[in-house]
């Protein structure tokens, strides 16, 4: 019997408990041996009725233990009817009855829960009060992604809300909140492989992949880049179109070298990444036209010299490196070569006959 196991009694225990409660009502209520017999009965029947209400085991439908998620803020109530939604509760009124007996709507504490099958009712909310545990997700976050990629990837690997991304992302005094005087924060998150602690909101993660890329740029890197005319700003903008033009981490640092010693010389950078940013921006997803190279855009850099406002995607660690320690050489141009790679040529007349030989394989595709 479950008052036997609830009380911890032996058989023995168990009948002196029984006769000593029943001799107990008699004498309290002073009844006679056929009054006692019926409060009996009917004690025995709302007794047998309690135990078979709250403390039979629940039983689901699949094999167990079933996950359920106890969202932080929840009440009792949105707590049954999710329960009861997974089927993992058969009544909810018998659920609210026990709670409200327990005192469990008062306790319960949010994490995530592996629900064995066979539960009783009062098993079930001493599980949820008990504390659940905190899940972790594995998640990668691809090299040079624009924001509103990096914001559908979070939604569908763990449930963020891609609007409330975004809208964090441009929103000025979470900006300053960062210690960001910029107008997105794209740029300023690293792409990594992370594990994401369940559940988490947007600004933590934001918080979160911003220090993580804060964390690349250590006392003697600032240093480096201060000797070199440059602030942490730029070199995440230069960053961002190194990624934008080669697949291949190997040749950042030669790119890193072309787009500086065009800078030193006057030249406009050319990057075909910012004509597609400030296009995504119109959302224009078109490839590159020469008529594009025309759009006045602070971003255009086949119309202005120097560096874009800003970072035009989230660049990865290998980027930024090779933003803040390019390799030095004398080239200023490089043409795609249909391997995966680059040419890199020291002169526009070296450039023309890379971008011939370019258009040769392409053609013959």
């Amino acid at each position: 019997m479950e008052i036997k196991k609830y009380l911890n009694l032996s058989n023995i225990e168990l009948k002196k408990y029984l006769n000593f409660l029943s001799l107990g009502i008699r004498k309290y209520l002073n009844l006679s041996n056929r009054e006692l017999q019926l409060v009996s009965a009917a004690f025995g029947f709302i007794a047998g009725m309690l135990i078979y209400t709250f403390f039979t085991p629940n039983y689901y439908g699949s094999a167990g233990p079933v996950k359920f998620e106890l969202i932080p803020g929840s009440t009792m109530n949105q707590v049954i009817d999710s329960l009861y939604s997974a089927k993992i509760i058969a009544n909810k009124k018998n659920l609210k009855i026990a709670a409200f007996l327990s005192g469990a709507d008062k306790k319960l504490k949010a994490g995530f829960y592996r629900i064995p099958n066979g539960l009783t009712y009062f098993g079930l909310l001493d599980l949820l009060t008990e504390g659940g545990s905190e899940e972790q997700v594995l998640v990668t976050l691809p090299e040079g992604l624009w924001q509103h990629k990096m914001a559908q990837i979070l939604q569908k690997e763990i449930g963020i809300d891609s609007s409330d991304f975004m809208k964090l992302s441009n929103d000025k005094p979470f900006l300053r909140k960062l210690g960001l005087d910029t107008d997105n924060v794209e740029g300023y998150l690293l792409p990594e492989t992370y594990y994401f602690t369940l559940p988490s909101t947007a600004e933590e993660v934001i918080i979160k992949l911003k220090k993580e890329m804060d964390k690349i740029f250590t006392d003697s890197i600032m240093q480096h880049i201060k000797i070199n005319g440059l602030t942490k700003h730029q070199v995440l903008t230069m960053a961002s179109i190194i990624e934008g033009e080669s697949n291949k981490p190997e040749e950042y640092a030669t790119i890193a070298g072309v787009y500086y010693n065009r800078i030193k010389k006057g030249m406009k950078l050319q990057a075909d990444p910012t004509i597609q940013y400030f296009k995504r921006q119109r959302r224009d997803k078109n490839r590159i036209l020469y008529k594009d190279l025309e759009i006045d855009s602070p971003y255009n850099t086949y119309m202005y010299e120097g560096l874009p406002p800003g970072p035009i995607n989230n660049p990865g660690k290998e980027a930024v490196l090779a933003a803040v320690y390019p390799e030095k050489n004398n080239f200023y141009y490089f043409v795609a070569d249909g391997k995966g790679g680059h040419n890199f040529s020291r002169t526009y007349k070296e450039h023309l006959i890379n971008q011939n030989n370019y258009r040769i394989w392409r053609n013959n595709q």
